[in-house]
């Protein structure tokens, strides 16, 4: 059977298109501290990657997978009672910035990322992040 998240890609052409969460996949956003370290973490078991130009990262997962998460400075967007969120989605193939990119390059076969690996990930980068802080005298 097809499902909606076999069935998409990004926008093709030169400008990002603003697409609706929940229909194809949810869009987990993290600051770019935590993220670039929650990236070192995943490695290749990442999926797909959009940095936006406020250097915030957003994983592709599941449409409902991530919905009992509470993480701090992690915010879970997909549809709330049919009301989705919006995200600005670059072409495929932008890959570099300026504007929004993929900041790792989405696949066909491979742009979701498994939520129960992300969620890990992220606490493993959450600690580590906290820890820098407290070294830091922050």
């Amino acid at each position: 059977m097809t499902t909606n998240t076999e069935q998409w890609t990004p926008p093709t052409g030169s400008q990002a298109a603003a697409l609706p969460t929940g229909t194809w996949w949810d869009a987990v956003r993290v600051p770019e501290d935590i993220g670039e370290h929650a990236l070192g973490i995943l490695g290749a078991r990442s999926g797909a990657v959009i940095k936006d130009r406020c250097n915030t990262l957003y994983w592709l997962i599941a449409p409902g997978s991530a919905a009992t998460w509470n993480l701090y400075r992690v915010h879970v967007l997909g549809a709330v009672e049919g009301v989705a969120t919006y995200l600005g989605v670059p072409p495929v193939d932008r890959l570099t910035p300026p504007g929004s990119h993929w900041r790792v390059p989405f696949t066909r076969d491979g742009y979701l990322t498994d939520p129960r690996l992300l969620h890990k990930a992220l606490i493993r980068a959450l600690l580590a992040v906290a820890g820098d802080g407290r070294r830091d005298g922050r």
